[in-house]
């Protein structure tokens, strides 16, 4: 019927019938969408109706579903219609598939679809979004060849992209561009120039522009405000921060939870935790419900001082408001058991944190090892991969990267014990758990021992990276053993585990 209807012109009624039908899921399956295309010869008449079935999809928000049809189209030699490839190539940068987007958009250009301002913005979107400079500056360029302009959304969008990752000349100089084409900045366009500035702690540049935008009749609204505040903050300044949210209340303009998080922020980085639940409770007076960030932060400013009665009420309160224990939650509290050497309670957030379905990172298990340690309780370390296995999770490799703690401490005889544990589990060390051990044994004078997995690195081709030299530094460079250090690093470069250009800019003091 739909095909009839098409065929006669009557779009709007075919449109219409399609959209009646439902669990349409089933027209993207593989033999419904061979018979949709065999039912009727005419080319242009299977075009529209499956260009209308992707697009009808992408409304739904049923992408895979509509990257079928499209495919289907595609094997079919069947042209899409240019609306139906921009539903879909919004919906893949919606759902952040950004390889699929360029996939998409190279098969769309080869079936012959003429590309227009509204797909380049789309593509610039993915750029931004993946943060790809090189990538978006070759979409402008490819515009420019095809004499498409750019509008406002066009320019927006770049200096969003330039402005996150800090190049702020560019952005600017785009913002100079857009006002040459006649085409005026607006309340976006300022916010994201300010963003970027604030975020590097140039609040001279971002207060510049704050009051460039009132000269051309753009009036700062509530992500201005609070990007401003945020930036002041950062920068140690406190009370301009405090004098800009009066500045926005009598404005009409009212803090957000946003707003309150970056001030709540800075207070118990500096310690005032007391002043930080001042500002809580008038969040509470003005009905603004706090948020994850909010309560996070509360939580981790408790840990660090040790006080984890508080920390406790914090996340009970959270969990009363409907609001989900997240990693960070997790990590804070297991952090602050450590530090009071409350292992218990440190030991059953990591179960809790794992029955969440979160994956504690090396930084979670050290924290523990320590905790164990610092009360001597080493064979609590041993038997913990058990523990966790008893209990039907999973064991991976980060779990047993926690020796790292042992050999900075000088304990190779548990560090080793840990090591064999592993490999008895069938479980393969990375290049983190060989260097950190291979380096305990150089230390203490056992160079054959450090020789020896050294070479085993060497044969499983685990390579030092720039990150695990950087990491590695961070953790043994304070030891007051820095000849032994460097003496290491060159019997890594002479074993070939670490590249040559790395070990010159490490020697150049460029790393």
């Amino acid at each position: 019927m739909i095909h009839i209807l098409t065929k006669h012109k009557h779009f709007k009624t075919a449109h219409h019938l399609l959209d009646k039908i439902p669990n349409k899921d089933f027209l993207s399956s593989n033999s419904v969408l061979k018979v949709l295309v065999s039912t009727h010869s005419d080319v242009e008449v299977n075009s529209h109706v499956l260009s209308w079935l992707v697009i009808s999809y992408g409304k739904l928000r049923m992408t895979q579903d509509a990257l079928q049809v499209f495919e289907s189209m595609r094997v079919h030699g069947l042209k899409p219609h240019l609306h139906a490839c921009t539903v879909l190539l919004n919906c893949l940068v919606k759902d952040k598939l950004i390889d699929s987007v360029w996939k998409i958009y190279k098969k769309m250009v080869k079936l012959g679809v003429v590309v227009n301002l509204h797909v380049y913005n789309v593509l610039l979107h993915a750029c931004c979004m993946a943060g790809d400079v090189e990538k978006a500056e070759m979409v402008l360029s490819e515009m420019e060849l095809k004499n498409v302009f750019p509008d406002l959304i066009t320019f927006n969008t770049i200096i969003v992209l330039y402005s996150k990752k800090g190049m702020h000349y560019e952005a600017l100089c785009v913002q100079d561009r857009m006002e040459r084409a006649g085409i005026s900045p607006d309340i976006r366009t300022y916010n994201s120039l300010i963003y970027g500035f604030c975020r590097q702690g140039r609040m001279r540049e971002a207060l510049r522009l704050f009051k460039e935008m009132k000269g051309v009749s753009v009036s700062p609204n509530h992500v201005t405000y609070t990007t401003l505040i945020d930036g002041y903050c950062r920068v140690n300044e406190l009370g301009e921060a405090l004098r800009l949210r009066d500045i926005m209340e009598a404005k009409g303009i009212y803090p957000g939870v946003v707003t309150y998080n970056a001030i709540i922020r800075k207070l118990c980085e500096d310690g005032k935790i007391r002043e930080a639940n001042w500002i809580l409770n008038e969040m509470n007076e003005k009905k603004v419900e706090p948020d994850n960030v909010t309560c996070n932060t509360l939580i981790n400013a408790y840990c660090k001082i040790g006080d984890m009665g508080s920390a406790i009420k914090v996340k009970n309160k959270m969990m009363e408001a409907g609001l989900k224990l997240d990693q960070f939650t997790f990590k804070a509290l297991i952090h602050g058991f450590c530090k009071v050497n409350e292992m218990d309670s440190a030991k059953d957030y990591l179960i809790n944190m794992l029955d969440a379905g979160f994956c504690p990172s090396y930084c979670t298990y050290s924290w523990l090892v320590d905790g164990y340690c610092n009360l001597g309780k080493e064979e609590e370390v041993m038997k913990f991969p058990d523990g966790l296995l008893k209990r039907g999770l999973i064991v991976d490799v980060s779990v047993y990267r926690a020796l790292r703690r042992f050999c900075k401490r000088e304990r190779l005889d548990c560090a080793k014990r840990i090591f064999g544990i592993m490999q008895g589990k069938g479980i393969c060390g990375d290049s983190v758990i060989y260097a950190n051990l291979a380096y305990g044994y150089w230390k203490m004078g056992k160079v054959n021992a450090a020789s020896n997995l050294l070479n085993e690195m060497y044969e499983k081709r685990l390579m030092i990276t720039l990150k695990t030299y950087r990491s590695f530094t961070a953790s043994y460079g304070g030891d007051n053993n820095n000849s032994i250090l460097g003496l290491f690093w060159n019997h890594v470069v002479q074993r070939g585990l670490i590249s040559k250009s790395i070990f010159k800019d490490i020697n150049k003091g460029e790393i």
